[in-house]
């Protein structure tokens, strides 16, 4: 039988039944007899199948009947829902019918895979996705997921990529946290590019460095600069006050600031590194100390040393003889 349901026969049986009919064998001899060759009785013919049973026929030898009737009931489902006014509810329950259908016929997102994540939590990550279990995976928008993850301000790039049947990657490339920023009286913390990733909400960023000022987050480097010349007194420095959006001060953990010069900052803090070691300057009872010029330190006494200055100064004054003109 051909693709067409046509019954084949072999080309050796058909030259048989002709040789029976041949006129120049039977010229030979007279035949006692004329013999009539066979006829083959007509066979039945069959009637054609039509489409719908033969769409039925390749569902049920693919092993897709299931999917086919679960999908027709699906449609039935989504019909019956428009019908009855329903329609917005079932879509809040189910999904949109596309995704309905979609699944019926396999392709329910039973997976996600989510990779490169390391502040972000995979629960914040499905959220932020949009991603449940009303979708399905030919459906789903994966730029409209991109554009969703890349709105978390811990999300610096995201690719997003289906694999059939049911499963979906997610790969997050996080800002990294650099330093927190405080302006307005708001602690944020931001990337190394400046870019600010969130507010201050936990003790997790607590060990960051902090600047603080306008523009202070877009010159984390310069301040990296001044820590790393800073030393063994990096551990005393509470944070770094841009001023002006010139220069730095440093504010350090017992209140004392230190004024920096706008330029070669990091060379005015190598020498107060050095007055630290030799006279130990920060140990004494001063407010600030003024780095400004180079080449020379000034530095403002508190009000009791101050006072205290002035007591010992008067004592070894030198007193005036009376009586002399």
């Amino acid at each position: 039988m051909d693709g067409r349901r046509r019954f084949l026969r072999s080309l050796g049986a058909r030259q048989g039944e002709f040789a029976q009919m041949a006129p120049f064998g039977a010229a030979l001899k007279a035949p006692a007899a004329v013999r009539r060759a066979p006829t083959a009785k007509p066979r039945a013919r069959r009637p054609r199948p039509g489409a719908r049973h033969r769409l039925l026929a390749r569902l049920s030898g693919s092993g897709a009947t299931f999917v086919f009737v679960a999908a027709l009931f699906a449609a039935t489902g989504v019909y019956g829902a428009v019908r009855g006014g329903h329609y917005q509810t079932m879509i809040e329950a189910y999904g949109e019918p596309a995704d309905i259908m979609a699944r019926a016929l396999g392709f329910r997102i039973k997976a996600v895979t989510i990779a490169g994540q390391n502040e972000l939590t995979e629960a914040e990550i499905l959220a932020a996705a949009g991603v449940g279990e009303r979708n399905s995976l030919p459906f789903l928008d994966v730029a409209k997921v991109r554009e969703r993850l890349r709105a978390i301000p811990l999300v610096k790039e995201v690719s997003v990529a289906k694999l059939y049947p049911n499963r979906l990657l997610i790969e997050i490339e996080e800002r990294q946290p650099a330093a927190l920023w405080q302006k307005d009286g708001t602690v944020h913390i931001v990337a190394t590019d400046g870019m600010t990733i969130d507010d201050l909400r936990d003790q997790r960023f607590a060990n960051l460095p902090l600047v603080v000022g306008d523009d202070a987050n877009m010159k984390l480097d310069d301040y990296r600069a001044i820590l790393e010349a800073a030393g063994s007194l990096r551990e005393r420095i509470r944070a770094g006050v841009f001023v002006s959006g010139r220069r730095w001060n440093l504010k350090m953990n017992d209140g004392v600031d230190v004024l920096l010069p706008e330029t070669a900052p990091a060379a005015a803090v190598e020498t107060l590194v050095r007055l630290q070691r030799e006279s130990r300057v920060l140990d004494k009872a001063v407010l600030s100390i003024d780095l400004r010029q180079p080449g020379r330190m000034t530095a403002r006494l508190t009000e009791e040393a101050s006072a205290e200055r002035v007591a010992a100064a008067a004592a070894h004054k030198p007193k005036s003889k009376g009586g002399q003109i």
